[in-house]
């Protein structure tokens, strides 16, 4: 039997969470903090603007500000990415955040830095769509996949095609000196996903209507880029044998940035990096391990290679 071992089928092993922090961990977020943040009738728009299509746009949000992203006509998914904006090589790390939240995040998780910084960039403070689990065992908000590109269109159609949300990316992250190697794994803002009982990605179409939102708090300093998916609301396959082309489902999507009554941030700080300094058993200080520079030669050091 497929998934056996001596006998034992997977159906009499009972699954558990990994990923059990103690009490306290900065996975407990205040949510009566993030509320109040949500309900504030006091914050002033700071930022407006349309991305087009089929297109895609970075733009910049300072810790204890809040962003939402809006399907400003109807049902469209958008593929963001998150860096630290002083530091691109603090980035947002899909896969992390998925084992600490979940496949699908919504109201009170967080989005997640890479390594060695490991720290909370975004917190999500509203989602309007709400889609929960469906029969299917699909959610909303996807990270369990990943965006669309030209090279796996390659792969797939044998043809040249620009419009993925790769390149989107690429060319939304170009003017603030970032290039396509700087574009990581994204959350699927609006997308609903799971897994086949085989284990098979799948997609369903976006449930988003005309004003729905993802609402994000920014934890420290950060550049946002969103792609607006070519594949519009995915109801249209781009791949297989009913492939064709899905521009009459691709729609706009809004970004509004806000600012927060100071009062509600009061006692609020923004999240430090990791302070984890073991230097992974290698006899070297913790700075040089992460690339930070060389450690400096210390009384009593032996010289190389005595």
């Amino acid at each position: 039997m497929r998934g056996s071992r001596e006998g034992l089928s997977a159906e009499h092993v009972q699954p558990r969470i990994i990923y059990e922090a103690k009490p306290g961990s900065p996975l407990e977020v205040d949510r009566n903090f993030y509320t109040r943040l949500a309900r504030a009738d006091g914050r002033r728009r700071v930022e407006q603007f349309v991305v087009p299509r089929r297109s895609g746009r970075a733009w910049p949000v300072r810790a204890g500000q809040i962003f939402r992203i809006t399907a400003v006509e109807g049902p469209q998914v958008a593929d963001l990415n998150v860096w630290n904006l002083h530091n691109p090589r603090e980035r947002f790390w899909a896969s992390r955040t998925r084992q600490l939240h979940s496949a699908h995040v919504t109201t009170f998780d967080r989005l997640w830095s890479c390594l060695p910084y490991l720290r909370p960039m975004l917190t999500i403070t509203g989602d309007s769509v709400r889609y929960g689990r469906d029969a299917d065992g699909a959610g909303c908000h996807d990270l369990l996949g990943t965006r669309c590109d030209p090279y796996v269109h390659k792969l797939l159609n044998g043809e040249e095609f620009d419009l993925c949300c790769h390149s989107n990316l690429v060319r939304a992250v170009a003017p603030h000196r970032l290039t396509e190697l700087d574009v990581h794994d994204v959350l699927n803002v609006f997308q609903v996903t799971g897994l086949t009982p085989e284990g098979r990605y799948f997609v369903k179409p976006s449930p988003a209507r005309k004003s729905d939102f993802l609402e994000f708090f920014a934890e420290i300093d950060v550049l946002c880029a969103i792609s607006v998916c070519p594949h519009g609301d995915l109801s249209v396959a781009v791949w297989g044998p009913d492939a064709g082309d899905p521009l009459a489902t691709c729609r706009p999507l809004g970004v509004e940035i806000w600012e927060p009554p100071p009062e509600l941030l009061k006692g609020w700080t923004s999240p430090a990096a990791s302070d984890y300094r073991g230097a992974h058993g290698l006899q070297c200080a913790p700075q040089a391990v992460a690339g930070l520079g060389p450690r400096r030669p210390r009384r009593g050091d032996k010289p190389r290679g005595a």
